[in-house]
Formats: structure tokens, C-alpha cells, sequence
């Protein structure tokens, strides 16, 4: 009984660190400054911002890298600030597995 209170119990903190980092926001950029993107505490983007002098039609995929490195950094911010708050939960236990957000 008392393993299945602290598992409920669990289950809430989660549910709140969950919450609290859908409501932190972390910035990244990338061709210093030219892409911007925001992103929640759970990964999810928010909102990409793209300076006019890097939209040039004959040459999208430079602006295509500069996007998907600015998202990528976005991401792992994210994803250390997801594992500090888990690292929290956990009493500074590690955990052996990827975080389902």
C-alpha cells in the first residue's frame, strides 16, 4: 500500500515539473544572431525568427542549416533543463532512461 501512495505521489510531481517546464522558455540562435528560436522547457518550439537579409531564394539551404542548428540548440537547452528538474524529482539519482517528453 505504501509503495503505491509514493508511486501516486510520484506520478504528481511529475505531472508538475511537467507543467513548470511547459512554462519555461529557452532561446537559441544560430548565423550569429540571424535565426532565433524559442522554445518551452519540454523541447516544444514556440516561435522561429529569421532576420530578412539571410532570405535569399538561390541559396535556401543555407538558410535551411541555419534553422535546424538553431533548433537543435533550442532542443538541448530543453533537454538539460528537463534533466536538472528530473534530476530534482529524483533526489539526484540517475536516471537509466530517455525522459518521455
Amino acid at each position: 500500500m505504501k509503495i503505491l501512495q509514493q508511486a501516486q505521489e510520484m506520478q504528481g510531481k511529475f505531472a508538475k515539473v511537467q507543467e513548470e517546464l511547459a512554462q519555461q522558455t529557452v532561446t537559441a540562435a544560430s548565423g550569429g544572431g540571424m535565426v532565433t528560436v524559442e522554445a518551452n522547457g519540454q523541447g516544444t518550439v514556440r516561435s522561429i525568427r529569421i532576420d530578412h537579409s539571410v532570405v535569399n531564394p538561390s541559396d535556401v539551404e543555407m538558410l535551411e542549416d541555419l534553422v535546424l542548428v538553431a533548433v537543435t540548440e533550442a532542443q538541448k537547452k530543453a533537454q538539460k533543463i528537463q534533466q536538472a528538474e528530473m534530476g530534482k524529482l529524483a533526489g539526484g539519482m540517475s536516471l537509466p532512461f530517455k525522459l518521455p517528453f
